[in-house]
């Protein structure tokens, strides 16, 4: 009995987390559209997330275009299909991998840097103290920071798409001396606007989930310093598992509309 019980409470407890976080978007949406607009505070927030994360974001998708093409050559090298591989490379990078992979580093990078920071001012009642000055923390806080995360990632997953195509043309021409040229060419020839524009969509909502989470275990930490460390830490598990689950909505229904 204690074992189901257990899981009966651990059910409840995540549908009550799914109708208050429901509730919190929809204070997010209904905050959005009202005056006055944190402009200033919403380019900081892209500057933080979008500039500090850049490098991180570069090396990620350098090293994975060199080893995804390391990897795939030895197989199409035995069907005879190497002048295949950057269209396959570009293809497969643009369309998933890069997305995925980068909307994953910027859960951890993102994610856990908002639910720490508000998690902190939280704890050290900075936000009930801006409710008492007249602020609006919700508006100066959430808003601009999920805003700044939906803007922000698909400037950073075209700029990781970007360097790892630029990592596998590297390998191309150490590998099978293919100019830049000419490797170039064959991806702009294999990519299509079906292969860009459900890819750079869904992009946008990485970026809300990313930023709603964060915000959101961030804003509702439990008191105490392990209420920010847990904060933190669940952002960036509940962010993960829901990237996965939105990318298989965003290619179910790209299957559904293109094929």
């Amino acid at each position: 009995m204690k074992f189901f019980s257990s899981y009966q409470s651990g059910f409840n407890s995540f549908f009550v987390e799914i109708g208050e976080m429901g509730n919190f978007t929809g204070r997010y949406f209904r905050e959005l559209f009202s005056r006055p607009f944190e402009f200033r505070e919403f380019l900081k927030q892209c500057y933080q997330m979008g500039n500090k994360s850049l490098l991180l974001v570069s090396v990620t998708g350098f090293i994975l275009g060199l080893v995804f093409t390391l990897q795939s050559r030895p197989t199409l090298m035995e069907f005879g299909a190497v002048s295949w591989m950057p269209s396959m490379i570009s293809i497969s990078i643009v369309r998933e991998i890069g997305p995925v992979i980068i909307a994953l580093i910027c859960a951890g990078r993102i994610g856990s840097s908002i639910g720490a920071e508000l998690g902190s001012m939280k704890v050290t009642e900075q936000i009930d103290a801006m409710e008492v000055s007249g602020t609006n923390p919700f508006k100066f806080l959430v808003v601009t920071r999920i805003l700044a995360a939906t803007c922000m990632l698909p400037i950073l997953v075209i700029i990781g798409d970007f360097v790892a195509l630029i990592g596998s043309a590297i390998i191309e021409n150490t590998k099978g001396d293919v100019s830049f040229l000419l490797y170039f060419n064959q991806v702009f020839e294999a990519l299509e606007f079906t292969d860009l524009l459900p890819a750079t969509i869904k992009t946008f909502f990485f970026g809300f989930a990313i930023g709603l989470v964060g915000c959101f275990k961030g804003y509702n930490s439990k008191k105490g310093t392990a209420g920010v460390g847990k904060a933190s830490n669940s952002a960036v598990v509940f962010t993960s598992m829901l990237l996965f689950v939105l990318d298989f909505i965003a290619v179910f229904i790209t299957d559904i509309f293109y094929n």
